[in-house]
């Protein structure tokens, strides 16, 4: 089992099975290119390689922010369908965290889907707190620039929005 970060075309394009995993959106090309932009605004691949296949993957960043200091954040990881619950998750965290403390940061994020229940146990289990709601408003084209019922809905049921109340 090898832990490498992953810098070229060829190494990124032989991490995107398990990237397309977790983000089935993307194409290998648009995939590939797109981290090659990322690399240059800090984002680094991180992949564990067994039995000469790539099983795990992380995509990092450090970077500095007023609220929580120098901090790691991983915007990726994955594992392939199939080979969790092999430690490979965790192997990569215990090598992300161990590279935060080396480059001084002050701690290690990352977001995660609700419904992600066992990346929840591992990052829990690694001494992951849940800390605060990551919230999102879509910009990307087609979309109305208003709010539509599904969230004022969800923020009544949350309690954040009064019945009868508009944001």
């Amino acid at each position: 089992m090898d832990i490498l970060l992953m810098r070229s075309a060829s190494d990124v394009e032989a991490c995107f099975p398990v990237f397309h995993a977790l983000r089935p959106h993307l194409s290998k090309q648009d995939f590939v290119a797109q981290v090659l932009r990322q690399q240059s605004q800090g984002y680094d691949v991180l992949a564990l390689r067994h039995e000469d296949v790539v099983k795990s993957v992380a995509g990092f960043r450090i970077a500095e922010f007023l609220a929580w200091g120098k901090v790691l954040y991983i915007d990726d990881l994955a594992t392939l369908p199939g080979q969790t619950a092999h430690g490979f998750a965790g192997a990569l965290l215990d090598w992300l965290v161990d590279h935060a403390r080396q480059h001084s940061c002050d701690a290690v994020h990352l977001d995660t889907g609700y419904a992600r229940h066992a990346a929840h146990r591992l990052y829990l289990r690694k001494g992951f707190q849940l800390a605060c709601h990551h919230l999102a408003l879509d910009l990307s084209a087609g979309r109305s620039a208003g709010i539509s019922v599904p969230i004022e809905s969800q923020a009544r049921r949350l309690k954040f929005l009064p019945e009868g109340a508009h944001s």
